[in-house]
C-alpha cells in the first residue's frame, strides 16, 4: 500500500478480508463465500454512504451469486453520470478478478475492452493476484471501477463521449 493516497488506505483497510476460498463450482463454500462476499458489499456501503460517497448499487441477478447487476455513478462538474454496471463471477473465481462492465460504454474510450469490460489489467490484476482469495467483489469496486471512473468519466465528458442525461433529452427535443 505504499505510494497510495490516505484516503485510499483508510477506505481499504475498512472494508473486510474475505477468508473462504471457493468459486462458483465450489458448492457449500461458495454459499460461504458469497455470504462473506455480502459482509463486505455491505460494509464499504456503509461506509460510502456514511462519508457521503454513495457511487454504487448492485445485487446478484441470480440465485447462485454468479452474475451481479446495478449501477454506478460517478459526479463530474456538479453533473451526475449514471451508467449501468455488470459482471460475471468467473469459474476461476477468486484467482481471477471479475472483469466489470459498463456496457452503454462500449467503444468510448480506448481502457476498455469489447462488451464494455473496463481495462484493468495493468494496474488491478496483480493487486488482485497478490490478495487472493482476501479481496473480493467490493475490493473489485473499491480498487478497480472507482480509480477508473475518476480517471475516464471527466475525459469522456469533456470529450462529449458521454452527455449528461438532460442534455441527452434537451437535445432529442430540439
Amino acid at each position: 500500500m505504499e505510494g497510495w493516497d490516505p484516503n485510499t488506505k483508510s477506505t481499504l483497510t475498512q472494508i473486510p478480508l474475505l477468508t473462504t476460498k471457493a468459486g462458483p463450482r465450489d458448492g457449500a463454500a461458495w454459499t460461504q463465500r458469497l455470504k462473506e462476499e455480502y459482509k463486505a458489499l455491505i460494509a464499504y456501503t456503509q461506509m460510502n454512504k456514511s462519508n457521503d460517497n454513495d457511487w454504487f448499487r448492485i445485487s446478484a441477478a441470480n440465485p447462485e451469486g454468479t452474475r451481479w447487476t446495478g449501477k454506478c455513478w460517478y459526479v463530474h462538474n456538479l453533473l451526475k453520470y449514471e451508467f449501468d454496471l455488470q459482471f460475471d463471477i468467473p469459474v476461476t473465481y477468486p484467482a481471477t478478478a471479475p472483469e466489470l462492465e459498463l456496457p452503454e460504454l462500449d467503444g468510448k474510450t480506448q481502457k476498455m475492452y469489447r462488451g464494455g469490460k473496463i481495462c484493468l489489467t495493468v494496474h488491478f490484476k496483480p493487486l488482485w493476484a497478490k490478495n487472493c482469495p482476501r479481496f473480493g467483489i467490493a475490493h473489485a469496486l473499491c480498487l478497480g471501477l472507482a480509480p477508473w471512473l475518476a480517471a475516464e468519466i471527466p475525459i469522456l465528458v469533456d470529450s462529449g463521449m458521454v452527455k449528461h442525461k438532460d442534455d441527452a433529452a434537451s437535445s432529442t427535443e430540439s
